[in-house]
């Protein structure tokens, strides 16, 4: 899997090729993306890619997410150039939003270097991942699609309800897993191997078949899928973009 990118989800459209068809897609909003750090395997165990997307204001970020994007005076950073310690590289940009590794080879980035949607040249499917919507606390035919009791003679004031849950004598306890009433989304979602339709360099846009998870303007973090058999590739004759 190669190095994907950070970035928000706009919203839904539809897009149509010169058959006719028309391709229902998600516009993603994607980068530019700063490498905050670089992760090796001789200092951190593993290799990743850190980036940040969306800047942050200087007055709403803490001096810990000021000091890990660029050089900031304190007494342990002047300890440690006294004591002739190298501090680590800084992007020398502001703050970020959204911060996230990829777990990729690092050879090739650089603390600094700025990414765009280039990155996904020649891909044909990707899996994004975000949080999906918020719906509360929810029912058990609203969380997990229940059918609920019948609307017959008899049964009172129970429609909605779940039934009964509980064991026989043994084991005497409800089982661990059993669907119930509970939170009802706000969980990170991946959904794997969807097509790349197209993408927009000049305006770091890309067009996303199908529906992604989260609302619009939620987070979405995109990267290349490595799930085969991968989706067909659109050969780019899109004729037009509806509003």
């Amino acid at each position: 899997m190669g190095i994907g990118l950070l970035g928000r989800k706009i919203g839904m459209t539809q897009v149509y090729e010169t058959t006719g068809k028309v391709v229902p897609v998600t516009v993603i909003q994607l980068g530019p993306c700063d490498v905050l750090q670089v992760k090796t395997l001789e200092r951190d165990g593993y290799e990743a890619v850190q980036l940040g997307y969306g800047d942050k204001s200087r007055r709403a970020a803490t001096r810990a997410e000021r000091g890990h994007v660029a050089n900031i005076d304190s007494k342990r950073q002047k300890a440690r150039i006294a004591a002739g310690i190298e501090s680590a590289a800084k992007a020398n940009c502001e703050p970020k939003t959204f911060v996230k590794e990829f777990r990729v080879p690092v050879e090739g980035f650089s603390v600094g270097q700025k990414l765009n949607v280039s990155v996904f040249d020649g891909v044909t499917a990707v899996d994004v991942t975000s949080v999906s919507k918020g719906r509360g606390y929810a029912g058990t035919m609203t969380r997990h699609n229940f059918a609920g009791q019948r609307a017959s003679h008899g049964v009172k004031k129970c429609h909605r309800h779940m039934g009964g849950t509980g064991c026989s004598a043994y084991p005497s306890r409800v089982l661990k897993g059993k669907r119930m009433p509970g939170q009802y989304g706000a969980k990170q979602v991946t959904q794997r191997n969807i097509a790349l339709v197209s993408c927009d360099a000049e305006n770091n846009l890309v067009l996303i078949k199908g529906a992604v998870p989260g609302p619009n303007g939620g987070f979405v973090s995109v990267r290349p899928t490595n799930m085969l058999p991968r989706p067909r590739k659109f050969d780019g004759t899109l004729v037009s973009v509806e509003n």
